[in-house]
């Protein structure tokens, strides 16, 4: 299995009442869970969630000693769809997936949720993957909660806070017969911290009692005139039953109300990043005790009048630290000051940037400008150098008059920027070389690119991908261009995004329509971008799920006739012919070209302990690895170009008569042999070889190693006479 184990975690799922749970959010987040005598879970994996799903994978033994069923669901909208459980039965169900993305696949799924109602819990855990370590369009879960009015939870990101968050939004849910979203933002994910454990509960109303007892309830169901009276009852029932629940559960928190006439409003997930400013400013400690008021938004929908009001009075100005746009809560907030005749001024994206990720350098400069704009800080003085004049330097020394230490600069301004890239020995990197190559002779074609590591052919030194429209809309990007003219489109997917959506949305659709196109299917065996999950089409034997079903048996099902699948990606030469084939074959109709390799990342994970295993138990261990003769290289760096592998480099030529830096292989190295390939497909130099290192090598690979030193010195010795006889 390409899958990351976590056998060992969740033992700590037992622990019981008084332990003490050490841990990661998100096993901390299975556990509560748990606690919460959930009867049902569901999901699909992406950051920064994806460990949610691997943590459910292997506790499927504790989940079933509590009679909780656990789906790996085959999309976000199926995982969403999942919680319809909870719509006549007091069943407590969560499913998970990465927002936003995930959550625009759900919304069909969802807003019907939101409409009927529930009977039982439903959470919806979103993993928010935001700013700088985000691979998404920048959107937030909030817009989609305020719409179909699901209440949104932000918790501060700690253990404790973040178990507290999970539990009561089953309850929130209950008490407003609505479903509740749970944010956990990338650093809440993956925070380390500990709690006080709770012991493990069994759902009371389980899934075989609704089962045996089937109900149904018209007015759930979203048909008209239900659908009517639905919007009614969340403005009139739900949402003053939620006020209610958030007030006197006091979900959201005050920190010295009193202490100041300006204070902050912050939403749960910026908290410790706002704290650790305040403290960078001597305006708070390290364990959060602040000298500027503060009101802890864990609720970040809907957000609570009474509270606001009660934060804002007596003060003469408060700032909202809302990450990115639109500035929701800001407006909000506005709202609610004015019609309550309120003289608080208050800042927000003014002080802070319109948009963006709030890191701690951000945070940092707003709270300094809002501090000084209330004197609670004295403006920082300009840098000044002091110019000495040359004389009187010369008089007294350089060292009697330093010049003043000026602020450091931040990282970003003197570290260039590093696009995502492929891995060293990546299956998928042979593919685009191959492309490359058949760009040579048939020029460039539109290419509809496709979510998945992929993606990163558009970036140089590849340069191919014209758009991006989903996961597992490669297909679907370039339907509109399946008209008669004299190329083809060519459309990405991988095995994930083709099992998600692409088989129909693609695959099924190009038939339908009769497509002309190519589209190329990356097979790695696993969901490779999303942490390396198990599908339909994985070779692993997986003891929970059903695997090794072919995609070309899925594509000639659904009606395709042109199809070929290339079982080695390494193969540039076959990749290339296959390209070219498809892309000039008189034969209409889509084509489907699936190129399998298992993801490198993954395989190394696999086989690297075995091989330092092996090597410590004295076992004979070889290993491959390429260079490049240093003699012979060009310093064209062709090689380069068309394969971008990170472990090729440049070194500096050691002829004396050449000055071009030639080719070099790094230490990192796989031996994949990509760059020997690509040397070979596209004509390059022969400089490319191959070498085997062998770890505790036998006799015979001693004496064969004493034989060959023994011929390469007789002929290096002759070589050095016939030079010096020509010195002569």
């Amino acid at each position: 299995m390409a899958e990351r184990s976590f056998v060992e975690e969740v033992k700590k799922l037992r622990l019981s009442g008084g332990d003490v749970f050490r841990g990661e959010g998100i096993l901390a987040v299975t556990k509560a869970l748990l606690e919460s005598g959930v009867s049902y879970v569901a999901g699909y994996q992406g950051a920064p969630i994806s460990h949610l799903m691997d943590v459910l994978a292997d506790a499927q033994d504790i989940l079933a000693e509590q009679g909780i069923r656990f789906e790996n669901s085959a999309s976000e909208a199926t995982a969403a769809a999942t919680l319809a459980a909870s719509v006549n039965y007091p069943l407590r169900g969560a499913v998970t997936f990465k927002a936003t993305v995930g959550t625009n696949v759900a919304s069909d799924a969802l807003a019907n949720l939101a409409s009927g109602g529930v009977t039982g819990g439903a959470l919806i855990i979103v993993g928010e993957d935001y700013g700088e370590g985000s691979s998404i369009m920048q959107e937030r879960s909030h817009a989609f909660a305020m719409k179909s009015q699901i209440w949104l939870l932000d918790p501060r990101p700690n253990l404790p806070s973040i178990v507290d968050a999970v539990k009561q939004g089953f309850d929130l849910s209950e008490a407003s017969n609505t479903p509740v979203m749970l944010q956990l933002r990338i650093r809440a994910c993956h925070v380390h911290g500990h709690f006080i454990a709770g012991d493990n509960k069994r759902a009371k109303f389980t899934l075989k009692d609704a089962l045996e007892n089937p109900q149904r309830d018209v007015g759930r169901i979203v048909l008209p005139p239900a659908s009517f009276v639905h919007e009614q009852e969340k403005v009139k029932d739900r949402w003053p039953a939620a006020v209610r629940f958030i007030e006197e559960r006091k979900l959201n928190e005050f920190f010295s109300e009193d202490a100041d006439d300006i204070g902050i409003i912050v939403q749960g997930g910026s908290y410790n990043t706002l704290l650790r400013a305040l403290e960078r400013l001597g305006l708070a400690d390290i364990y959060g005790n602040t000298q500027v008021p503060l009101y802890v938004m864990n609720v970040a929908y809907p957000v609570i009048e009474s509270e606001v009001i009660r934060f804002c009075e007596g003060k003469r100005a408060v700032m909202i630290v809302e990450e990115g746009q639109p500035n929701f809560v800001e407006q909000n907030l506005a709202t609610i000051l004015r019609q309550a005749g309120s003289t608080t001024a208050l800042h927000g994206k003014d002080m802070l940037p319109v948009a963006g990720e709030y890191t701690a350098a951000e945070l940092l400069k707003g709270a300094r400008s809002f501090c000084e704009r209330y004197d609670r800080l004295a403006p920082l003085p300009a840098p000044v150098r002091k110019v000495i004049p040359l004389m009187e330097v010369a008089a007294v020394g350089v060292d009697a008059a330093p010049e003043p230490a000026l602020p450091s600069t931040a990282l970003g301004e003197v570290v260039h920027a590093r696009p995502p890239g492929f891995c060293t020995g990546c299956p998928e990197r042979p593919i685009f070389s191959a492309m490359k190559l058949v760009e040579r002779e048939l020029g460039p074609h539109h290419v509809s690119a496709d979510i998945g590591c992929h993606l990163f052919s558009i970036l140089p030194p590849f340069n191919i991908g014209n758009t991006t429209m989903g996961y597992g809309l490669g297909g679907a990007g370039a339907s509109a261009l399946n008209a008669p003219a004299g190329k083809r489109a060519i459309s990405m997917m991988g095995d994930g995004g083709f099992w998600h959506n692409g088989l129909t949305s693609g695959i099924a659709n190009a038939v339908f329509n009769k497509s002309d196109n190519l589209t190329i299917v990356v097979d790695n065996n696993y969901t490779s971008a999303t942490g390396g999950q198990d599908i339909l089409s994985s070779n692993a034997v997986n003891k929970t799920r059903s695997t090794g079903h072919e995609i070309e048996r899925a594509v000639r099902g659904v009606g395709v006739e042109w199809v070929k699948t290339l079982r080695r990606t390494y193969d540039v030469a076959g990749m290339r012919d296959a390209l070219k084939e498809a892309l000039t074959t008189k034969t209409r109709g889509p084509k489907v070209l699936i190129a399998q390799s298992e993801c490198m990342l993954n395989k190394q994970r696999r086989e690297k302990p075995l091989v330092r295993k092996a090597i410590a138990d004295g076992k004979r261990v070889v290993r491959e690895k390429f260079g490049v003769d240093a003699d012979t290289c060009t310093g064209d760096h062709s090689c380069i170009r068309l394969s971008g592998c990170p472990s090729l480099s440049i070194k500096p030529n050691p002829d004396p008569l050449r000055t071009d830096p030639v080719a070099t292989v790094l230490d990192s190295c796989v031996g994949c042999g990509v760059c020997g390939e690509v040397s070979h497909a596209a004509v390059l130099c022969p400089s490319f070889y191959k070498a085997q290192i062998v770890s505790n090598p036998s006799r015979r690979d001693l004496l064969r190693e004493r034989v060959r030193a023994a011929v390469i010195g007789w002929l290096q010795r002759g070589e050095a006479r016939r030079r010096e006889a020509y010195a002569f």
